[in-house]
């Protein structure tokens, strides 16, 4: 067994108290795929952090619960995520927010911070209470919807400037989307559904890098997708505005070209063309991108079961993350392991003021190569568009604040 710990120019500190393996030696098993006398390769990473995930609670614990979502989280070696807004009650004011918190300290295994609405019920009509939120929250987004109002966008990025919170960009031009449910590309002419522009993206990041410009805001974009999109938040990082970007997994490894006629292929942003792809693996190799997140959205298993065109928006990606960025991207020579744990684990905490801590980590056996089955997901979610895909790496024990989060098989 060769156990090593992930030790990074960015993370020099990380000594990690690994003391709790000695007491789960059977965390180490002798996988059957191997051939007797393989190398093991295990290691401890700094658990990851992703600053985008859907927990359905308040208000649609049918599709995910934070019990479950947290779980699902841990599976894929987390120990930090946020959880975005569009729930029932929408977090726009402190006792909407309060349900979701209660709801957190009950079910999270794990660290779950929650985002604030920038506007009323993310009706993008009247801002919400953030003054009393920010004390609670980790940000504030609008996600699931675009803030269409110029106007109302610097109001917020004003009031956000001012209590020192990032606000986080759902960026997407409504006037622009013509009931389209995926991109606009060779996949949608082919087979006479209706497309989503790109412009219906990048138009809203253009004007609101120029807002961020005027008004000092610190503005986090959420899942680009386009290369226009790339090409916008390079441009601004060299004029020195205070910006930073995600993108998901699905996008880096995925385009329009591998759509099917199924729901799991169906989410917001859409899959974009190639050209679209092979910029964002651009920008992750020049450092435009600044984080992975995975936009974990999970529905229940009939909400996308009705196609490309009445399925809803969304997948899970949690428990698929590292195993599908790690098989893809770092084994193939494309990005460096070390880069990867940048984008996953160092970069999130900060740029959103999280502590990097030696009691969170995540332990993982390198050499493990098996089939994503969603039936194995912790997640109630189960669509994804990599069902079946073989991958490498396997999360054998994560740990969250000193406590054990998931334990795995």
């Amino acid at each position: 067994m060769n156990l090593t710990v992930f030790k990074s120019h960015l993370y020099p500190d990380f000594t990690p108290d690994i003391s709790i393996l000695s007491k789960h030696s059977g965390l180490f098993p002798c996988h059957p795929e191997r051939s007797e006398g393989s190398h093991h390769s295990f290691i401890i990473f700094p658990g990851f952090c992703d600053v985008h995930v859907h927990f359905r609670e308040p208000g649609f614990s049918y599709k995910e619960t934070i019990l479950s979502g947290s779980r699902a989280a841990a599976r894929g070696g987390y120990t930090t995520v946020c959880a975005m807004p569009n729930l029932n009650p929408v977090p726009d004011s402190l006792p909407h927010l309060q349900e979701e918190l209660d709801l957190i300290r009950q079910g999270a295994c794990m660290q779950v911070l929650p985002y604030g609405a920038l506007t009323v019920g993310e009706l993008g009509r009247e801002g919400a209470d953030l003054e009393a939120m920010a004390p609670y929250v980790i940000a504030f987004s609008d996600d699931g919807k675009g803030v269409q109002s110029e106007a109302m966008m610097r109001s917020l990025m004003e009031r956000c400037a001012g209590l020192g919170k990032i606000l986080a960009a759902h960026c997407e031009d409504e006037s622009l989307l013509h009931g389209g449910y995926i991109h606009d590309g060779v996949y949608a002419a082919a087979h006479g559904h209706r497309g989503i522009s790109s412009e219906s993206e990048w138009g809203p990041i253009k004007r609101d890098i120029r807002l961020a410009r005027e008004t000092g805001c610190a503005y986090h974009i959420c899942h680009i997708s386009t290369k226009e999109s790339v090409a916008l938040v390079r441009q601004a990082k060299k004029e020195g505005i205070n910006v930073s970007c995600e993108t998901a997994p699905h996008y880096l490894l995925l385009c329009d070209e591998n759509l099917q006629e199924e729901g799991r292929f169906k989410m917001n942003p859409p899959l974009r063309s190639r050209a679209d792809r092979e910029a964002l693996l651009e920008g992750i190799l020049d450092g435009t991108i600044d984080m992975i997140a995975t936009d974990h959205a999970p529905h229940s298993a009939e909400e996308k079961a009705r196609g490309l065109e009445k399925s809803a928006f969304g997948i899970v990606g949690l428990e698929t993350a590292f195993p599908l960025l790690y098989t893809e991207l770092v084994l193939k020579g494309i990005i460096t392991l070390e880069r990867l744990i940048e984008l996953m684990a160092v970069n999130p905490r900060r740029r959103f003021g999280l502590p990097l801590k030696n009691d969170d980590y995540t332990l993982w056996d390198l050499e493990a190569t098996y089939p994503i089955d969603p039936k194995d997901f912790l997640s109630e979610g189960k669509s994804t568009p990599f069902e079946g895909r073989l991958v490498q790496g396997k999360c054998l024990l994560t740990v969250a604040g000193g406590q054990i989060a998931y334990e795995g098989q």
